[in-house]
């Protein structure tokens, strides 16, 4: 894990989402599931379904970033591209009642961020090509 940028921040991603999936659930007791607006968590706002969304993304990042390089990465670049579309699809969502997920503009701020980070690294860390497997496969 060391020597992959993928696995990581798959690693430290997955363990941070968990993290704050379960101390979300701190702060939304009382809080329908579909609120739309919710308690701060810190700056965040959460209602109980952001909390098993960030329970369920860190505990794939986590288990990628435990497993293998390719799941890393597949992994990241997955989570980044869904990130990005919340991130951008969130800013319109504000101040509506389909904003299921409670999202307020450090949510936003938030998930393009870690878009960013997830989709640079999943697409241009971890790219070696295992020769041998490529040259067995040309000569099939």
């Amino acid at each position: 894990m060391r020597t992959s940028p993928n696995r990581l921040i798959a690693t430290i991603f997955g363990a941070v989402y968990l993290l704050v999936g379960l101390l979300g659930f701190a702060v939304t007791s009382g809080v329908g599931f579909f609120a739309t607006e919710g308690p701060l968590l810190i700056i965040f706002a959460v209602n109980p379904l952001h909390n098993v969304i960030h329970l369920a993304i860190g505990a794939v990042l986590l288990a990628a970033g435990l497993k293998s390089v390719p799941a890393a990465r597949s992994v990241n670049t997955t989570v980044g591209a869904v990130y990005l579309l919340v991130g951008i699809v969130g800013l319109f969502l504000l101040n509506t009642s389909l904003n299921i997920i409670a999202l307020n503009g450090a949510d936003n701020v938030l998930h393009l961020a870690s878009a960013v980070l997830l989709l640079g690294v999943g697409l241009s860390q971890d790219k070696t090509v295992n020769r041998r497997t490529t040259v067995r496969a040309g000569r099939a």
